[in-house]
This record gives C-alpha cells, sequence and structure tokens, in this order.
C-alpha cells in the first residue's frame, strides 16, 4: 500500500503478494483485520513472536488493506470470529468487523484509539470519515480502531431495513412501530445469528477485547459518544489494565434507564429553553411566554391536521398526538443552532401552523444517512435487555413503546456488576453538553464522581448532545490522549469549555402572517 504502512506489514510485498512483519519501536508487533461475508482469514493461535517481531503470517493474513467510501486515507480491514453465545465457545459463530487507520508516523505509539459508537445501534466503521477528521491530529503518532460492535454494521447486522425519509407521517404512531418492530423481530430470529439474547453491552465488550488481543495492543484509549460512553465504561470494569486513557462526550450510565430519563431530560431541556425565551428580550416580545403556549398545545391534542410532509411535499391528514409533538420537539433539542429555532417554531404551532416545527424534526430524523441510522434490532436488543426491565410502573409514550415493544424481545441475562461505576485506575475526561436533552449534565456529574480522583468533568453550558468536536475541545482530547503522565494528562487545561458561545434565538427576517406561512410553508391547519 503505498504512502503508509499498515500496523504491522512493511511496504514491501513478496512475490506472492504478502508483506514481511514490522515490529512496533519498542513494542510487541500487530498482527493485521474486516467486512460482512468475508470468510475468516487466519486462526489467531497460528500467530506467535519471534525474536521480538511476530513470525511470518501465513498466506492469508488477519487484516487486509481496503477503502472506505467517503475517506481519503488507506485503511486496514479485518474480521475476528467470535461464538454467537459466549457460555458455547464451539457453537454458532458470527464474524466482527472492524478497520484500522494507520498512523502517518513510522515511531508511532503503540496504543490506538478505539473510537465506541453511539446509539445504541450505530456502526463505528460507518463513521470513520467523521471520526479520521476528528482524530487527524492524533492519527500522526496512533491508529485509530473502529469496531462494529456486534449486531451494528457488518458485524452480524440486527438490521429492521431502511427507514425512508419519505415514508408517511402517519407511520410515527406507537401502534405503527410495534406493528414494524414485531414484524422485524420474528425476520431476525430467522437469521443463523439471530439468537437477540447474545447481544449485550457485556458482551460485546469481550469481543473487543478480543480484538485488541488480535492487535497486540497492550493498553487502548477508548473514547465514547453517547451510548458508546456506557459502553466505554463497560470495557473500562471489565477490563481496567487494559485501558491507558478514556474520553466520555455525553455520559449515558449503565443504570440510566433510557427510556424513561430521555422523557425527564428532555422535559427538562425543554423548561430551560422556556427559561431563557423568558430572559431574552427579542425572544420575549416576539413570542411571549412559550411554556403556556406549549401546555396549551399539548392539552389540544389528539386532533387531525393537513399537513404537508417536510420531504415529499404531499399534504397529509394526520392525528396529531402529544406522543408525536413531543418527538418533533426532542429532536431539535439536540444541537443549538436548532434550538434557536424552536421558539418561532413553538409559536407557530401554538397558532396551528406546524411546518416550521415539523422541518426542525425531519432535519435530524427524517432524512437520516446510513452513516448515522441505527440496526434497530441491535438497539431494542440492548435496551430491553439492560433498560426496561429496571423501569419503573406507568409512563406513556416514549416509554410506552419501548415497554411493549420489549415484551416479546428475547433478553440477555444482564450481571449485576454492569450497574456499577467502580473508581477508575486510569485518567478519565467527562463531556456534558449543559443544553443535552439526552445525556445531560446530572449523567456526567454522578459518574465522575464514582470514578473518583482519576476523572475530571467538564460541562459545555450552551452545548447540545456531544460536544468533544468543538475545535479548542478537540484539541483538549488530542492533548489529554497525548499525555505521557497521567498527572500532566488529567491537568489539560479545558477553560475553553466556557467560551462557547449559546446560539442566539432565532428572529425572522420578517414577521409571517398565518396567510403567508400557510401558502409559502404548507403548513397544517386544523381539518374542519
Amino acid at each position: 500500500m503505498p504512502g503508509r504502512e499498515s500496523p504491522l506489514m512493511s511496504t514491501h510485498a513478496d512475490p506472492a503478494g504478502h508483506r514481511p512483519p514490522r515490529a512496533w519501536p519498542g513494542a510487541a508487533a500487530w498482527p493485521l483485520p474486516r467486512r460482512w461475508r468475508w470468510v475468516v482469514l487466519m486462526a489467531l493461535a497460528g500467530l506467535g513472536l519471534a525474536g521480538g517481531a511476530w513470525a511470518q503470517p501465513g498466506p492469508d493474513p488477519l487484516l487486509k488493506p481496503c477503502r472506505l467510501k467517503g475517506l481519503s486515507q488507506d485503511a486496514w480491514c479485518g474480521s475476528l470470529p467470535r461464538p454467537l453465545d459466549p457460555a458455547v465457545p464451539s457453537g454458532p459463530q458470527i464474524d466482527v468487523q472492524f478497520v484500522v487507520l494507520p498512523a502517518l508516523a513510522r515511531h508511532k505509539k503503540p496504543d490506538p484509539i478505539v473510537f465506541l459508537a453511539g446509539g445504541p445501534g450505530q456502526s463505528a466503521v460507518s463513521l470513520a470519515p467523521m471520526v479520521a477528521r476528528q482524530f487527524s491530529r492524533s492519527l500522526n503518532r496512533r491508529d485509530l480502531v473502529l469496531v462494529d460492535q456486534r449486531g451494528t454494521g457488518r458485524s452480524a447486522p440486527l438490521d429492521c431495513g431502511d427507514e425512508s425519509p419519505g415514508r408517511p407521517l402517519a407511520d410515527a404512531s406507537i401502534d405503527t412501530q410495534l406493528r414494524e418492530l414485531a414484524q422485524c423481530r420474528e425476520r431476525l430470529q430467522r437469521l443463523p445469528h439471530g439468537q437477540l439474547q447474545h447481544y449485550s453491552t457485556t458482551v460485546a465488550m469481550a469481543d473487543l477485547d478480543a480484538v485488541r488481543a488480535a492487535l497486540q495492543a497492550p493498553r487502548i484509549n477508548l473514547v465514547g459518544a453517547s451510548y458508546g460512553t456506557r459502553a466505554a465504561l463497560e470495557y473500562q470494569r471489565q477490563f481496567p489494565e487494559r485501558v491507558r486513557r478514556t474520553v466520555l462526550d455525553g455520559v449515558a450510565p449503565p443504570d440510566m434507564v433510557l427510556p424513561q430519563s430521555f422523557g425527564q431530560d428532555t422535559q427538562t431541556a425543554l423548561k430551560t429553553l422556556f427559561a431563557a425565551c423568558d430572559a431574552d428580550a427579542m425572544c420575549a416580545a416576539r413570542y411571549g411566554p412559550l411554556r403556556p403556549k406549549w401546555d396549551g398545545l399539548l392539552a389540544s391534542l389528539p386532533r387531525t391536521v393537513i399537513l404537508t410532509h417536510p420531504l415529499t411535499a404531499v399534504q397529509e391528514t394526520v392525528t396529531l398526538t402529544p406522543d408525536m409533538l413531543t418527538s418533533w420537539v426532542r429532536l431539535p433539542l439536540y444541537v443549538p443552532s436548532l434550538t434557536a429555532a424552536l421558539p418561532q417554531a413553538l409559536h407557530e404551532a401554538s397558532q396551528g401552523r406546524f411546518a416550521p416545527l415539523l422541518g426542525l424534526a425531519s432535519s435530524l430524523g427524517g432524512g437520516r444517512s446510513r452513516a448515522t441510522r441505527l440496526a434497530m434490532g441491535q438497539h431494542f436488543s440492548v435496551v430491553c435487555a439492560e433498560d426496561v426491565p429496571r423501569m419503573a410502573p406507568g409512563g406513556s409514550g416514549f416509554s410506552d413503546l419501548y415497554r411493549r415493544a420489549c415484551a416479546d424481545w428475547p433478553r440477555a441475562t444482564i450481571p449485576d456488576a454492569f450497574y456499577t461505576v467502580p473508581p477508575a485506575k486510569t485518567p478519565v475526561l467527562v463531556f456534558s453538553g449543559g443544553a443535552d436533552p439526552a445525556t445531560p449534565p446530572r449523567h456526567g456529574e454522578r459518574v465522575t464522581q464514582a470514578l473518583g480522583a482519576q476523572a475530571r468533568h467538564r460541562v459545555v453550558p450552551g452545548a447540545g448532545h456531544g460536544v468533544m468536536s468543538l475545535p479548542c475541545l478537540r484539541d483538549a482530547v488530542h492533548r489529554f490522549i497525548d499525555a505521557d503522565d497521567p498527572a500532566a494528562a488529567l491537568a489539560t487545561d479545558l477553560s475553553c469549555a466556557q467560551q462557547v458561545p449559546r446560539a442566539t434565538i432565532f428572529q425572522p427576517v420578517q414577521p409571517a402572517t398565518r396567510a403567508a406561512s400557510a401558502a409559502g410553508q404548507g403548513g397544517g391547519q386544523e381539518r374542519p
């Protein structure tokens, strides 16, 4: 592979096309791995050390050169066989797929960065272009490893099918979603890897450590985002000696109880927005108190409205429910620039014009790309096993959907220790967005307290869900991981987080009249 070496191989191939091994400077060499439908190329037991470097690999090395869509740099792709049921090592196997983005420097560091994706249900490999940009500076000296957690991406995927961005708005009803989930579950259970009780976070992190061992990385630097923070905490609980640094961005603790906490945290974020509008002279003058308008909206539902689909421009007659309205509001709260437009959208909705609010919601949910969509089978396998059994009785909407969907979903047995967060043995950096509706600072605070003296928590006041991609924090994450001394890592300057400005409340260029909004935006009106 011209221009860059793999984590193990030199750039000079022998006549048969195979490449001799190269040892890490001052560390054991890595053998080499990737992709759905690939046959496992080499038994790990056949690899061994010889004279401080790996012995010449057989005709099928563990990793192969590959190119990923949207990524200009070379990559190495691999596949590792793992037992579907960890209790039966000789039983059915699945292939865990992963990618190594090799560092630029010849004399690189022996501990790679491992990125853990969110969801649950997101493919880490599909995010390679974004993650490579995020860690472009670290890639000078460290390899970046992306592992598709079992059930996601190409690792025994549990997909429920692509969600069409143009599907009818009425399909968002709970009854429709439950019917589709039941059909998906039945279809997945007919797959060779369809034993859905074997897709917990605990088992997935054992897979990750097997990948680490296959790559002969003595320790790894974990970076988790959203649900990826739960995965990172579980890996750290099981394999503390294998972790060098940990970065948690938007903490989803193991005891979070996702469906219920999302409802509570969304309401908190919404109250914060209402208070911010009341305190903003322009917002208060233009839109008035938003809380009474929101309460009035909810009280008026359900009701039948005519809506113009924001992507297909097709008019639909929809029964608008409180659950649908809340979901439309929750999605823009993830991103401050969209949150800034919510006061205007809620004001319009209170007048019976729902187009602005529906447009904001669809900007995140309706046109989801393949890179960011979730494998819903894996998502429900995790949440049904780890969260739903701990839900309090009652609830509606979001909680009701999960409770009913999980009633017939096969569940893993989760060890009690999974719900604990032991003190960290190595430095941990915890980030929270002050306006995050999904993983707000309250979760980061108590996890940091549990992790103890080795953890530092930084709240970015005006930020939403996910903050480490902000320019100043991206540099801080690099310095935290790059520091040789743990004390120096914990002393990383994070003061720039306080200087990140809040998004200003959106103000239309011209006040929209009812007629102009209905004609120009295709707003929804109550059905006569």
